[in-house]
């Protein structure tokens, strides 16, 4: 199977023997950061630094600034985590190496942004506002989005793109210092906590029948239990368990269709703006009430608009892939990605039997996260796998 790796500029810009070093994994492709949001990384290799701090979410190249004249929300531009063109710089280097180069954007989560224009913000049951979660609701919020998605993508040379957090962004979210553990929410909890209750999203729940403040203080009243530790396990039936079946199909009629229509709307647009052949991918999870980085989708729906999906795979329950992989026509693409860097969870040690066994439940690609942050050991492992893997 096809194995990409996700790469950010910095890993790459500075350091003569980076692409060389990621083509010689084993891979075909880089997965190369050109929109992303606020980090903390380590560049374990590289000959200059060690720490790259990217103070907030920002493009990795110079915007068009006529696309974005006189409107009021625009990307912000890197710092000199990412000075001048970091993106086109990074992406010659790996093309050079001989590796097809595919654009990384994260799209619906900026936490600069939340800061400096709070009406933009998920704003949850209790009136808290996530300045890190962009409610995809809001038109201003929609039209920054698709505009942002297609900047980002279609970029000089590159053969594709993969679409991070296109769809509804909640309370989880790695923010600086995180301590929101203290009582598992499960699914059910995450859910009810990241349900928006902006002007938006309030008048969203009126033309479905809804009174915003009685379905508010509903939410509320349904998280009582959460919070004393005895919350119901499972999936959506919890959440019905919790909300009430009408309450929660309602919540969620609504929360689907706005993400259902804003991934259309992008992958449409994207592709008018792409060259022909063009490679489109969602990072995903089958289940479309789930938040995040890989946003919730229809797998029928969304294998019916992109060309495929990027689904998290890592080591232990069975990979969600078996809902892509029931839909899936033979142009889609389902990649199973896998964390490789063992210091954060990942593990390359595994690799061979991870991408074998998903590989039987209907994966055809691989992604590899990540080969700037994996240390040495790790890429040793890595590389050993893929050529194992290529030997079959």
């Amino acid at each position: 199977m096809k194995a990409s790796t996700f790469v950010y500029p910095w890993d790459v810009n500075g350091d003569p023997d980076a692409a060389e070093r990621i083509a010689g994994l084993g891979v075909r492709q880089a997965t190369l950061a050109s929109a992303y949001h606020s980090t903390r990384a380590l560049t374990p290799r590289h000959p200059r630094r060690r720490i790259v701090t990217a103070l907030h979410a920002a493009v990795l190249y110079p915007v068009d600034a006529g696309r974005w004249q006189g409107r009021r929300l625009r990307p912000y531009a890197a710092g000199d985590w990412a000075p001048g063109d970091a993106y086109g710089e990074a992406a010659a280097a790996l093309a050079g190496a001989g590796l097809d180069v595919h654009t990384w954007v994260v799209l619906a989560h900026n936490s600069r942004m939340g800061e400096e224009f709070p009406d933009t913000s998920v704003v949850n049951a209790y009136g808290d506002r996530y300045p890190w979660a962009p409610c995809v609701a809001q038109p201003d919020m929609r039209a920054y989005l698709t505009d942002l998605a297609v900047e980002a993508a279609v970029r000089p040379g590159a053969a594709g793109t993969e679409l991070e957090s296109l769809g509804w962004y909640g309370l989880p979210h790695l923010h600086a210092h995180d301590k929101t553990a203290g009582v598992a929410l499960g699914d059910a909890g995450t859910y009810l906590m990241s349900l928006c209750f902006c002007p938006s999203c309030r008048e969203g729940y009126v033309q479905l029948g809804l009174e915003p403040d009685e379905l508010a203080a509903s939410v509320r009243r349904s998280l009582e239990p959460v919070w004393r530790g005895g919350g119901p396990d499972g999936g959506w039936e919890a959440v019905e368990k919790l909300l009430g079946g009408e309450l929660a199909t309602a919540t969620r009629a609504w929360r689907d269709s706005v993400a259902r229509s804003l991934q259309t709307d992008v992958v449409g647009a994207v592709r008018a703006a792409a060259p022909e052949g063009f490679q489109i991918l969602l990072h995903a999870d089958p289940e479309s009430y789930r938040v995040g980085a890989n946003a919730g989708v229809d797998p029928e729906h969304i294998l019916s608009v992109a060309d495929g999906v990027v689904v998290p795979c890592a080591a232990g329950p069975e990979p969600p892939l078996a809902p892509f992989a029931g839909h899936a026509s033979g142009g889609n693409v389902l990649a199973a990605n896998f964390p490789v860097v063992s210091g954060m969870g990942g593990s390359p040690a595994t690799l061979v039997e991870d991408v074998t066994r998903a590989a039987g439940l209907g994966a055809t690609e691989v992604r590899l996260y990540h080969a700037g942050l994996a240390s040495d050991e790790d890429l040793s492992l890595v590389t050993e796998a893929l050529a194992r893997l290529g030997a079959r």
